[in-house]
């Protein structure tokens, strides 16, 4: 809601703003947590941090509707030190064959990185997956 009255060019502390909410009796939304650090201060890794390129390698699926409403994915494989996109492959369906060809294509080009990094997404914990990976 501050963010919107700053649009229309008022001038007003998000502070004010939920203090006028609260007297009218409306539910003031909960402020969004801070996202954790990956690491821990004294050094101790809870993730895996990349070190050089072609160390860990990070892949997913972005999904997005065209104009007319229709679906389409995109595969996206990413070198986590160097932050290249190694690997966009887009399509209306994408299953994990179609993982395992550009994880194959990409091993070919480049050489298999020493992590892979992905997500519990039902293309990725397929056995098939997994097991090609192994």
């Amino acid at each position: 809601m501050t963010a919107l009255l700053h649009a229309a060019g008022w001038s007003v502390n998000h502070k004010r703003v939920e203090r006028i909410w609260r007297r009218e009796g409306l539910k003031v939304p909960q402020r969004q947590p801070k996202r954790g650090r990956l690491w821990l201060n004294d050094g101790s890794c809870i993730r895996l941090r990349p070190e050089y390129p072609g160390h860990v390698w990070a892949y997913d699926f972005v999904e997005e509707r065209t104009h007319d409403g229709r679906k389409f994915r995109i595969l996206t494989i990413i070198d986590e030190a160097s932050r290249e996109c190694l690997a966009l492959v887009v399509s209306r369906q994408l299953r994990h064959e179609d993982v395992l060809a550009a994880l194959a294509e990409l091993f070919i080009e480049r050489g298999p990185p020493a992590h892979i990094r992905s997500d519990n997404g039902s293309e990725f914990i397929a056995t098939a997956v997994q097991t090609w990976l192994g």
